[in-house]
């Protein structure tokens, strides 16, 4: 962790500290909420202290960018590659991702809401959407489907999913559980395995890996 300490003022705090607390800033209140001294009284810091890790509040909401990348789309794109033996487990794979929390549902909706009243992240929200659905889209060529099938297939399944973090919605794990095997059908055109459903699970309820 990079963590500095100067010897008049004392402890400084650390880059990882201050991007957590932008984090749970804007997931609280929005970009708005992302500003030097109400992040620096959360931490019980001085406000000088920010700038040992950032040059201004610029360079702080582009490591937020770059956080909300490697908590959203890498962790999406690895699933989508996961090694599988079967489609179906393949497309479990992915739906694990959004299930378990690997993918930051939170951060995405933050980022969304920001992007409403901002052009340019409005413009990284594209980007991120259009190498997303490729990387699901790939996924279903790699299993067959042909390009225009994959596509569309490759938008349920992405539109499903962003549409349950925009909607805000909660499910108790058992009720997402029970619609699993027809979500897999409608995304793939297979149903899993009474085998393949078990592995599944018992990932979620963290029996698994």
């Amino acid at each position: 962790m990079d963590q500095t300490v100067d010897k008049e003022s004392g402890w400084r705090g650390s880059r990882e500290g201050w991007l957590q607390a932008a984090y749970d800033a804007l997931i609280e209140g929005g970009p708005d909420a992302v500003k030097i001294l109400p992040l620096a009284n959360r931490l019980k810091l001085s406000r000088t202290s920010f700038y040992w890790f950032f040059k201004d509040r610029e360079a702080l909401l582009a490591g937020l960018r770059a956080l909300w990348h490697t908590a959203t789309t890498e962790p999406l794109m690895q699933a989508a590659e996961a090694y599988a033996e079967t489609e179906t487990e393949a497309m479990l794979n992915l739906l694990a991702c959004f299930l378990s929390g690997r993918f930051d549902a939170r951060l995405e909706f933050a980022m969304r809401s920001w992007g409403l009243a901002d052009p340019a992240m409005a413009e990284a929200l594209h980007a991120a959407d259009a190498a997303r659905l490729e990387a699901l889209g790939g996924l279903l060529r790699r299993w067959g489907h042909e390009a225009g099938d994959a596509d569309v297939r490759a938008r349920t399944i992405y539109l499903v999913q962003i549409g349950y973090i925009s909607m805000q919605t909660e499910e108790a794990l058992e009720t997402r559980l029970a619609r699993i095997p027809n979500y897999v059908e409608i995304y793939t055109g297979r149903r899993p395995t009474a085998s393949e459903l078990a592995r599944f699970e018992a990932r979620l309820r963290g029996g698994g890996t």
